[in-house]
């Protein structure tokens, strides 16, 4: 069991997860323990509960406990034989620090074992698929190495394309449940009409179409992770049944009267700021606490422009078609140091891929850039060197200054892109080595109007 008391990536440096401890006092498990570190353990004899008793007075679903923002509950659930804490039979009680209760004939002891976890930079300069040498990105490994081999709910935050799926597919592979099936959903890609069957399954004939049985990927992901991308796109009518799947751990496929228990990580991502689409009222606040245990924030391209060289290096190892390039030339390392890198490193990857076959040494060279990468970066230069010297902006904290030069920059790159395409995303998608999708996204954060004719 845990709860979020910072955001890494932030200011803060610490964690702090709520555990808790159990032990069989007396009873047919007397001497057994269990750590408990997710928001519901549920006990009995049956084999899917998370604390197995060889109690014959213990029903097969006996009682659960379950960890909410108000405390640490412990409920009974219809036994046989009754929950008791003294000589009371109780079917919902908070649980204080060294509490005694019993299930049928089995006692069991309640103690909290909270863990303050002190974030330091990794000393490695990559994890599985992501890699950076600077602070920020260390700082991002540093967590992901602490948390991969627990079962903490994790909500991934930043931009299109700064690897949020990289990180989520990180802790799975880190984690216990490495050998089990890592399951993608993207909430922005599926049609609105379908989010519900595809995440949670149907029966047949539970709606036009439905001519067979379905299972949903939180099924499919049984014993594994789930990475649930774009979750801000979640539809609000959807939202409560996500909730119930990580407070309770069960699903109701679209037209069953019966729920079935799943065991999955949910990692979820998104690109948008979530708690003001809660101050919006486009997405649950309970939800919103139940997906971020932990939050990692992802820093953009431009916020690390020291490890674009240790980007490049990666992109170009793992090249498929790479014919003995090594590196950047210094005037090219300059114009990529330069360069806003809307699409991040997504965008850096499609443009060195891009460059490799225009190149004849070991180095990407100017003349392998398309002429929209070099204008881009000038123009950002030299916006950058006028801007320097206004005073509105020396009158601003330097992070408030530059993210409104950022977003000034932003702004323009997109009119004079869409302006050169006349109007056509894809064309211009590509051109900016992104896809339509965050191209689109951009244009309407930016309230930027376009007519975009048939390609």
């Amino acid at each position: 069991m845990s709860e979020i008391t910072s955001t890494i990536g932030g200011s803060s440096r610490q964690i702090h997860i709520r555990r808790a401890h159990l032990a069989c006092t007396e009873g047919a498990n007397q001497g057994e323990h269990w750590q408990i570190d997710r928001d519901l353990i549920r006990i009995g004899t049956r084999a899917d509960n998370d604390v197995v008793l060889g109690d014959s007075t213990v029903s097969r679903a006996h009682a659960e406990i379950v960890r909410g923002r108000d405390g640490t509950l412990l409920r009974d659930l219809a036994s046989t034989n009754g929950t008791y804490v003294g000589p009371v039979r109780v079917r919902e009680v908070y649980l204080a620090p060294d509490t005694r209760f019993r299930v049928g004939q089995t006692e069991l002891l309640f103690t909290p074992t909270d863990e303050v976890i002190d974030i330091l930079p990794s000393a490695s300069d990559r994890v599985e698929g992501l890699v950076g040498r600077g602070l920020a990105m260390r700082e991002v490994f540093g967590v992901l190495e602490r948390i991969a081999p627990t079962d903490l709910t994790v909500l991934v935050t930043g931009e299109t394309g700064t690897g949020k799926e990289l990180a989520s597919r990180a802790l799975h592979a880190r984690s216990p449940r490495r050998g089990r099936p890592f399951v993608v959903f993207d909430c922005g890609a599926a049609p609105e009409s379908l989010v519900e069957s595809e995440l949670f399954g149907h029966e047949r004939g539970a709606f036009t179409g439905a001519v067979a049985m379905r299972e949903g990927l939180f099924e499919l992901a049984d014993g594994g992770t789930i990475f649930i991308d774009e979750v801000g796109e979640l539809p609000l009518e959807l939202q409560p049944k996500l909730l119930r799947v990580l407070e309770q751990r069960e699903v109701r496929r679209v037209g069953a009267s019966k729920v079935r228990n799943v065991n999955v990580r949910v990692i979820a991502a998104t690109n948008r700021n979530l708690r003001d689409e809660v101050a919006a009222g486009r997405f649950r606040e309970d939800l919103y606490y139940r997906l971020a245990v932990v939050e990692i924030h992802l820093p953009p391209v431009r916020e690390r422009t020291e490890d674009i060289p240790i980007l490049v290096d990666h992109l170009l190892r793992r090249a498929p078609h790479n014919r003995g390039v090594t590196g950047l030339s210094p005037d090219v390392a300059a114009v990529f140091g330069a360069y806003h890198w809307p699409g991040n490193v997504r965008e850096l990857a499609n443009a060195v891929e891009r460059a490799l076959p225009f190149c004849d040494g070991a180095q990407i060279t100017l003349a392998a850039l398309p002429e929209s990468l070099r204008s881009a970066a000038a123009q950002a230069s030299s916006r950058v060197s006028v801007s320097a010297v206004d005073d509105s902006l020396l009158a601003l904290p330097l992070k408030e200054a530059k993210d409104q030069l950022i977003e000034a920059f932003e702004r323009q790159y997109l009119v004079d892109l869409i302006e050169q395409h006349d109007g056509n995303v894809s064309r211009a998608a590509r051109t900016a080595g992104m896809d339509r999708k965050s191209i689109t996204r951009l244009l309407k954060k930016h309230q930027i109007r376009y007519r975009d004719p048939v390609e």
